[in-house]
Order: C-alpha cells, then sequence, then structure tokens
C-alpha cells in the first residue's frame, strides 16, 4: 500500500476503517485515527508508536489478547483486558493481585497462567470453577473446601481429602462419593442424606446407611445388594 501520508484525516479515516493495517502507511496518525484503527482491528496497535491509554484500552477492551502488543501496559489497561478475556493474563508480565483477581472471577482456569498464586486468588479462582483446583499445586484445605462447595466433582481433583473436605463435597453433590476412596460411614450419611440415590456409589453400607437411603428414596432398593441388611430394615419402621 502506497503512503497515506498525503491523504486528508477523512480520507485516512476511511482507509484505516477498510483496512485497519493500513495505518502502517501513514506518519503520526491522530488520536481519533489510531482508535478507528484498533476498533477495527486491534492488533493494528502494533503499528502505532507509544499508543494513548486511551488507544490502548480500546484496543484490549475488543480483543484481550491484543495486549500482548503493548509494551508495559497499565494496570488500568491491564484490567481492561482480563475482562475481555480471562486467559489475557498469559501475556502480562507480573501481573498485579487486582489483575489477577480480576481474571480467575471471570475463568477460575486462568489460574494456570499464573506464577505462584496466593491462597486468596487461590479461593477466587476455585469459587468461579471448582474444578480449577486441578491447575493449583498442593492447595490449601481452605481452598480444597471452596473448590468442593463450588463444585463437588472437585474432590476427584484432591489428593487425600480430609473428612471435612469429603463431607463438604458430598453435600454439595451426593455423587461426589464416587471419587472418594473408602468414605467413613459420617460421608456415606451425609450423601445419602442429600440423595439416597447415591448409595450405588457406596460399597457395603450400613444398616444406617441403608435405612437413610431409603428413607430418601424407597427406588434405591434397586441398588442395594445385600439382602439381609433388607430384611432386616423391611422389619423395621420403613
Amino acid at each position: 500500500m502506497s503512503n497515506l501520508n498525503n491523504l486528508s484525516e477523512k480520507e485516512q479515516m476511511a482507509a484505516v476503517k477498510r483496512n485497519a493495517f493500513s495505518i502502517e502507511h501513514i506518519d503520526k496518525p491522530s488520536e481519533a485515527i489510531q482508535l478507528a484503527a484498533v476498533k477495527q482491528n486491534s492488533f493494528s496497535i502494533e503499528h502505532i508508536t507509544k499508543p494513548s491509554e486511551a488507544v490502548q484500552l480500546a484496543a484490549v477492551s475488543k480483543y484481550g489478547y491484543a495486549i500482548r502488543r503493548i509494551v508495559k501496559p497499565s494496570e488500568d489497561v491491564q484490567l481492561a483486558a482480563v475482562s475481555e478475556d480471562s486467559y489475557a493474563i498469559r501475556y502480562i508480565v507480573k501481573p498485579s493481585e487486582a489483575v489477577q483477581l480480576a481474571a480467575v472471577r471471570g475463568d477460575g482456569y486462568a489460574i494456570q497462567f499464573i506464577t505462584k498464586p496466593s491462597e486468596a486468588i487461590q479461593v477466587a479462582a476455585v469459587s468461579e470453577n471448582g474444578t480449577a483446583i486441578q491447575c493449583i499445586g498442593k492447595p490449601s484445605e481452605a481452598v480444597q473446601l471452596a473448590a468442593v462447595s463450588k463444585d463437588g466433582e472437585a474432590i476427584q481433583f484432591i489428593d487425600k481429602p480430609s473428612e471435612d473436605v469429603q463431607l463438604a463435597a458430598v453435600k454439595r453433590n451426593a455423587f461426589s462419593i464416587e471419587h472418594i476412596d473408602k468414605p467413613s460411614e459420617a460421608v456415606q450419611l451425609a450423601a445419602v442424606s442429600k440423595n439416597g440415590e447415591a448409595i450405588r456409589h457406596i460399597d457395603k453400607p450400613s444398616l444406617e446407611v441403608i435405612k437413610t437411603a431409603l428413607q430418601q428414596d424407597k427406588a434405591c432398593l434397586i441398588h442395594i445388594r445385600n439382602f439381609e441388611k433388607i430384611a432386616l430394615i423391611a422389619l423395621g419402621d420403613l
């Protein structure tokens, strides 16, 4: 494309609206031209020398990943970028806690792009998406509890969860007991109290667990294989 410097601003504006990258052929484009270009294609910002913060904000607000073309973006620009796309944080060097928080609140899995996130960031991430805990190395019990409280199925990504974490998981989703190795009777009771059908995932349930499950839903009888216990229950109050 030939040099566009001899064109009027109106003609330059028309040119960048047709093809944002034509701004490369304009020396010292006005801010209005720059804004028009990045609104047409955010990545055209790479052809703008020292874009103002307003131009940077316009670019990342349209497409967060455009931040990779910006040198030393301000925190406001970073926040705008991760607000448009949480994963844009992967292109931010040493994001502040505020930027990290905005990113994981938008998508918990953005934590995978954060180096050594604080516990507060971890909690925020799993509170947005419980299964994002699989992206966290050695999460604290507080983080584990936040994760399973959001999504009981997150327990499958936790190594040797405590009974408190197990209880929180089954209270959120009774069927998450499927992912718990040798759950205690207390955990089993919590699960079947939530949903009697959860007994299908319990090996050799106690009489108390069976009774509790049947109190919730007698149809779950089909999942119980210990007929001796069933006979005892039948003689009871059910």
